[in-house]
C-alpha cells in the first residue's frame, strides 16, 4: 500500500474490489449507511471505533491504520480529545508504543490537555501498564513543571512507583526525584507516599534516610489518627489513605526498629518491636484493620526472636526454628539473622542449613515471592544471607560451597548495582583468594569487569555523556 493514500482511499479501494454499494459496505461494516456516506464525502471524521470496523472488513490487523490515522486527524487539526483518549488507549493495548509516543508528543506541551492526559495515565497505571502511564505522566509533569499543583507532585510519586526495580542505583535516583514533591501531595497520599520512601530507602539499607522519612510519616499519621478519632461519629468520611491509619503508626515503629537493628542497639530494637506488637489503643474493628493488626503481632513475634538471637542470647535458636517452621514467609529473613549470628558468634549451624537447604537453593535459583515484603527486599535479604553464607563456608574452609555462593551473591549484586555489597564481595574474595580456583578466579574477573562496564554507564547517563 501506497503511505500516502489516504483512509477514505482505502475505503473507497474496498467498495471497488469487493463490488459494493453505500448500502452493502455499511452492512459489512456494520455502521450506518449515512455515515458511510458522509466519511467518502469528507464531511464526517472517522472515529476509532469505526476505523477498526472498516479495517476489520479489509481483514487486516487492528491498528493497521493507526500511524496514518493519528497524521491525517491528529497532526494538522484541532483535535476531538474523544479520539485521542481511544489512540492512546488502543495503541498501549497492541503494545504500539512508537506510536503512543507521537501522540502524547503532540500534546505534551499543551497545558489544557494535562488533566486529560493524567486521568489516562491514572488508567493506565490501575491496569498495569506501567510503560504507557509513565510516558504520560512525564509528558503532564513536564507541562507543569512551574505549577505548585498536586497534580505534578501526583505525577512524581506515580514515576517513582513505576520506575522501582532491581537496579538499585536507580531506585535511589528516583527516591531523590520524588522526595521533595511529598509535601505538595494531599494529606492521605502523604502517607503512602512517605511508607514508599521508606521502604525504598530501607532495601537500599540507608538506614539515615530511613530515620528522616518514618521521623515523617509518624508525625503526619499521628496528627491523621487524631483527626479521624475526632470525627469518627460524623457520618461523612474523610478520604482515607490505602491502609487503616492506625497501620503507619504501627509501621513508624517496625521500620525504626529496623534502623537501630541496623546500628546493633538491639535493645532499642527490641522497644519499637513491643511498640508496634501492643496495638490495644487501636479501637477500630473493621476486617481490614483485624487482618493488618494480626501482621503485625506475627512480624513483632518474628523480630523478637530476630533481635534476641542478634544480641547473643543463643538460647533462643531453638524457639526461632520452631517458630519459621510454621511460619514459611519468615523462613528467609530468619535464616539472615541466624547467619549472621553465627559468624558474630562463632556458631556451627551445619544441621540448620541442612534442614532448610531446599529453601536455600530455591534462593539460588529464582527469586521467590515472601509474604507481604516487597521484591525489593526480599532481593536485598537474598544477597546478604548468600554473603553469609560465603563468611561462614570460609571460615570453615568448606571452600567450594564458599565461593559458590560468594559469586552467587557477587553476581547478584552486580546485577542489581548493589554497591555496597559489591564492595563487600570484593573485600571477602580478595582476602581469600588464594583459596580460589583458576575457574573461579576466572568468573570473578569476569563479573568485575561488567561492573567496571555498568559503572562507566551509569556515570556516562549522569553527566549525559
Amino acid at each position: 500500500m501506497n503511505n500516502a493514500t489516504t483512509i477514505r482511499t482505502e475505503l473507497e479501494n474496498l467498495m471497488i474490489q469487493n463490488g459494493y454499494n453505500m448500502a452493502q459496505l455499511a452492512r459489512s461494516t456494520q455502521l450506518n449507511p449515512g455515515t458511510v456516506s458522509a466519511i467518502l464525502s469528507g464531511n464526517r471524521t472517522l472515529s476509532i471505533d469505526e476505523l477498526d470496523r472498516i479495517t476489520s472488513v479489509m481483514e487486516l490487523p487492528k491498528g493497521h491504520f493507526y500511524e496514518r490515522y493519528f497524521e491525517e486527524y491528529l497532526v494538522d487539526f484541532k483535535p476531538n480529545w474523544t479520539r485521542i483518549s481511544s489512540i492512546l488507549h488502543n495503541s498501549v493495548e497492541l503494545d504500539s508504543l512508537d506510536l503512543f509516543k507521537k501522540v502524547v508528543k503532540r500534546f505534551k506541551d499543551k497545558l489544557n490537555y494535562s488533566s486529560s492526559l493524567f486521568g489516562i495515565a491514572e488508567v493506565l497505571f490501575k491496569n498495569g501498564k506501567f510503560e504507557g502511564a509513565a510516558l504520560l505522566y512525564e509528558a503532564v509533569a513536564e507541562n507543569e513543571r512551574n505549577q505548585h499543583s498536586k497534580r505534578l507532585a501526583m505525577c512524581q510519586y506515580r514515576i517513582f512507583l513505576i520506575k522501582q526495580g532491581e537496579n538499585q542505583q536507580q531506585n535511589y535516583q528516583a527516591a531523590n526525584q520524588f522526595e521533595p514533591y511529598v509535601e505538595r501531595l494531599n494529606e492521605m497520599d502523604q502517607l503512602d507516599a512517605l511508607k514508599d520512601l521508606a521502604n525504598t530507602y530501607r532495601s537500599l539499607r540507608r538506614w539515615y534516610k530511613v530515620e528522616e522519612v518514618v521521623h515523617k510519616l509518624e508525625h503526619k499519621a499521628r496528627i491523621q489518627y487524631q483527626i479521624k478519632r475526632q470525627e469518627r461519629n460524623e457520618q461523612e468520611t474523610l478520604a482515607s489513605p490505602n491502609r487503616p491509619l492506625f497501620f503507619y503508626l504501627a509501621y513508624s515503629n517496625l521500620l525504626m526498629a529496623g534502623v537501630f537493628e541496623a546500628r546493633g542497639d538491639y535493645k532499642k530494637a527490641l522497644q519499637c518491636t513491643y511498640a508496634y506488637a501492643d496495638l490495644s489503643w487501636v479501637k477500630e474493628t473493621d476486617e481490614q484493620t483485624l487482618y493488618w493488626m494480626n501482621l503485625f503481632k506475627e512480624w513483632a513475634e518474628a523480630n523478637t526472636y530476630g533481635n534476641k538471637l542478634l544480641s547473643g542470647d543463643i538460647e533462643i535458636l531453638p524457639d526461632y526454628l520452631a517458630y519459621i517452621q510454621n511460619n514459611e514467609d519468615e523462613i528467609l529473613p530468619a535464616l539472615v539473622n541466624i547467619m549472621d549470628a553465627a559468624n558474630r558468634f562463632g556458631l556451627n549451624v551445619d544441621q540448620i542449613l541442612q534442614r532448610f537447604e531446599s529453601e536455600i537453593h530455591s534462593f539460588i535459583i529464582q527469586q521467590i515471592a515472601v509474604g507481604t515484603y516487597t521484591d525489593n527486599l526480599v532481593l536485598e535479604y537474598i544477597i546478604y544471607l548468600f554473603y553469609e553464607l560465603a563468611d561462614y563456608y570460609l571460615n570453615q574452609e568448606k571452600y567450594s560451597k564458599a565461593y559458590d555462593f560468594l559469586i552467587n551473591c557477587l553476581e547478584k549484586s552486580a546485577s542489581t548495582n548493589n554497591k555496597s555489597y559489591i564492595i563487600m564481595c570484593v573485600g571477602l574474595f580478595e582476602s581469600s583468594r588464594d583459596m580460589a580456583s583458576s575457574e573461579i578466579i576466572a568468573i570473578y574477573q569476569e563479573i568485575i569487569k561488567g561492573v567496571h562496564k555498568n559503572e562507566k554507564k551509569d556515570r556516562s547517563i549522569m553527566f549525559g555523556g
